[in-house]
């Protein structure tokens, strides 16, 4: 790892530090592909909060309007 490499806390990629953002409810850090695919916090966090990847967010409906 160089030193701008940080290891995703939600999926455990090895990404650019500088382009990644905080877990909503801890602060550690959630890489730029990950908090693009919509995930806001860790794997820790998420567990512990009983939450989906995403958070807790809703999901938009699908075309057969089912969840």
């Amino acid at each position: 790892m160089d030193g701008d490499q940080m290891v995703c806390r939600a999926c455990g990629r090895t990404e650019r530090a500088s382009e990644g953002f905080p877990c909503e409810r801890c602060g550690t850090f959630i890489g730029q592909l990950c908090n693009l695919a919509g995930v806001n916090g860790c794997a820790r966090c998420v567990a512990e909060s009983g939450a989906g990847p995403m958070g807790g967010v809703p999901r938009a409906p699908s075309a057969s309007g089912t969840p």
